[in-house]
């Protein structure tokens, strides 16, 4: 798992990348500035916290992250690399959540538990404004689910999905990213 710093940096380039199409150093110092920075920093700080097994400097992050962000992320819900909150408001996200890499989350978002059942998300997944992911879904890399999307069953990798329960309306071809 990389360190610390290395996620940070990680995730300020791929925000840098979709605020500003740009991961020079101008475009990281806004990005420093921006909605939801602060909040992804409290997060991988919490984070980094639990793995060295510091609990109270992990409920202080998570806390402070709450009450700075109103943003409130479960204290085992691991993402990686790459993690981006577009815009942390009213963000709720279950401790035993597990997404992949460079995963997108607009503002509003939940993605929840049901029957202490969580989600999983894969890699390269965006997740519009107001969208609900509940229960022991699978949401495959390269989808997208759509604003205000409530999803409550597995999506495939490729699908963008959307409405109340969520549907896919589209299906793209996911190239492999080994060749």
């Amino acid at each position: 798992m990389p360190g610390l710093f290395s996620l940070i940096a990680s995730d300020l380039r791929a925000k840098a990348q979709w605020s500003y199409e740009s991961t020079r150093w101008p475009a990281i110092v806004k990005t420093l500035l921006t909605d939801g920075t602060a909040a992804m920093i409290w997060y991988r700080l919490m984070q980094w916290s639990r793995r060295w097994h510091l609990a109270p400097l992990e409920m202080m992050f998570n806390k402070a992250n709450a009450i700075c962000c109103n943003c409130i992320i479960g204290r085992g819900a691991e993402f990686g690399p790459g993690f981006v909150l577009v815009h942390s408001t009213g963000v709720v996200i279950n401790g035993r959540v597990r997404g992949g890499e460079h995963v997108y989350l607009e503002h509003q978002v939940t993605i929840g538990a049901e029957g202490r059942q969580s989600p999983v998300l894969g890699d390269r997944v965006f997740v519009g404004a107001g969208a609900k992911i509940v229960g022991a879904v699978n949401i495959g890399s390269d989808a997208k689910i759509g604003a205000n999307a409530v999803v409550v069953d597995d999506i495939p990798a490729g699908a963008t999905a959307v409405g109340v329960p969520a549907r896919i309306v589209r299906l793209r071809e996911v190239q492999s990213k080994s060749a």
